[in-house]
């Protein structure tokens, strides 16, 4: 093996595959400029529907409660929802959207509540329908007060403390360091996305050095070149894996602009929830990652990078053609996904068997990472277990290089 013929053919790729769009935008385009502004105008528009839908008074309708002026009063006088005059077709109007909510009183329900009588009160609702399930949670408040009021207010006539009704409280703290609830939080996502990136970065070169010079004509040219085939499938492959992993620099570089970005402009979004972050702060440690475990798990995925490239290049050279070679490699996606899914499933723990395991042991185990937890014999059996799926890609891209009926395939 010839490592300057090996360097002399990764470059010339390389200077090839910059010269093509198609390259250029998923290596660059795509990870620096087209996630992101997804991302921050998917942001943007979801807020301000959110802050519209909220600041919207919803109409509710009061059914029954004919001989219960007190609860009517005070359902007319409330201030997030407005009431509107009953009818039959109810349901129909929620279900059209133009009535939220409904809520069905006893006629009684004044004098049931003054006879210490059990009473029901029965809600209707949209189910999965937002406004509908913001003015349901109002009128949900609204009755749980209500019966609040009732119950402080009878226990005051009659003397007796608040504590007879509620003779215990619960409180809840975390145990665990920040840096292991923002990795159970955030942690699966990392490397789902590095994972997917790494996948997306290397599909469009590993087709167009291959499957793209049969269509063009030029990989016989090469293959007439003082060049052994192994030399050839290691420079072409250097390419992929340079593509693969660029695109997951330059989407990192950006993310870490980003954010930022994002935390400035969503700031008048989140202002009025801010007084109510700050006392869950002081009572729960903020999420975090851990720094040196981000990094691990950055190193974590380069045998996976490497798997993609092998894999997509050797795919795409049993191709005919460009259209071909993308009717092999899409649907792969889909297999990379479930995978990296399953890591953030509840309950799905990195084990022995699951580290053999490939794409999903790197997300389980990157999850693991950035809560700041290192299981050194999970990482050298996932690692090793990576490099070996690795190495036999790249021997079966190699292999497929050098068989004639592959490269000249019509």
């Amino acid at each position: 093996m010839n490592v300057h013929q090996i360097v002399t053919v990764y470059l010339k790729e390389l200077r090839d595959a910059l010269r093509d769009r198609r390259t250029l935008i998923s290596m660059f385009v795509v990870p620096t400029l087209v996630i992101p502004l997804i991302i921050l105008g998917f942001g943007l528009v979801t807020a301000k529907i959110v802050r519209k839908a909220r600041a919207e008074t919803p109409a509710v309708m009061v059914l029954g409660g004919k001989d219960s002026p007190q609860v009517q009063a005070a359902l007319a006088a409330h201030p997030r929802f407005r009431v509107v005059p009953a009818r039959e077709d109810f349901r129909t109007a929620i279900s059209n959207k133009t009535l939220r909510a409904a809520v069905e009183l006893p006629d009684d329900f004044d004098a049931a509540l003054a006879e210490s009588r059990a009473t029901t009160v029965r809600l209707y609702t949209y189910d999965g329908e937002f406004k509908s399930g913001f003015a349901t949670s109002e009128l949900d408040r609204f009755f749980r007060d209500y019966r609040e009021r009732t119950i402080q207010t009878r226990l005051a006539e009659r003397g007796l403390p608040p504590a007879l009704v509620k003779p215990f409280d619960i409180t809840r703290q975390n145990v665990a360091p920040p840096e292991k609830v923002g990795g159970n939080l955030i942690g699966g996502i990392i490397p789902y996305l590095v994972i997917l990136l790494c996948f997306t970065g290397a599909m469009y070169p590993a087709m167009d050095i291959t499957a793209g010079e049969k269509e063009r004509g030029t990989l016989e040219t090469l293959l007439c070149s003082p060049v052994g085939r192994t030399e050839i499938v290691l420079g072409k492959f250097l390419v992929v894996l340079t593509s693969a992993l660029s695109t997951v620099v330059f989407a990192g570089i950006s993310a870490l602009v980003t954010f930022p970005l994002g935390a400035w402009l969503f700031a008048p979004e989140v202002a009025p929830v801010r007084a109510a972050a700050a006392a869950a702060a002081a009572r729960t440690p903020m999420p975090q990652i851990d720094p040196l475990g981000f990094l691990a798990s950055l190193a974590m995925v380069v045998p996976i990078a490497v798997l993609f490239s092998a894999g997509l290049l050797a795919l795409s050279l049993f191709a005919k053609s460009y259209k071909e070679a993308q009717s092999y490699v899409s649907p792969l996606i889909v297999v990379i996904i479930l995978p990296a899914l399953a890591a953030m499933l509840p309950g799905v723990e990195l084990t022995f068997s699951l580290s053999l395991i490939p794409i999903l042991n790197v997300s389980l185990v990157c999850k693991e990472l950035v809560s700041g937890v290192f299981n050194w014999a999970h990482l050298v059996l996932i690692f090793g277990s990576s490099c070996v799926y690795a190495g036999i890609a790249i021997l079966l891209a190699v292999r497929m290089f050098n068989r004639e009926s592959v490269l000249f395939r019509t």
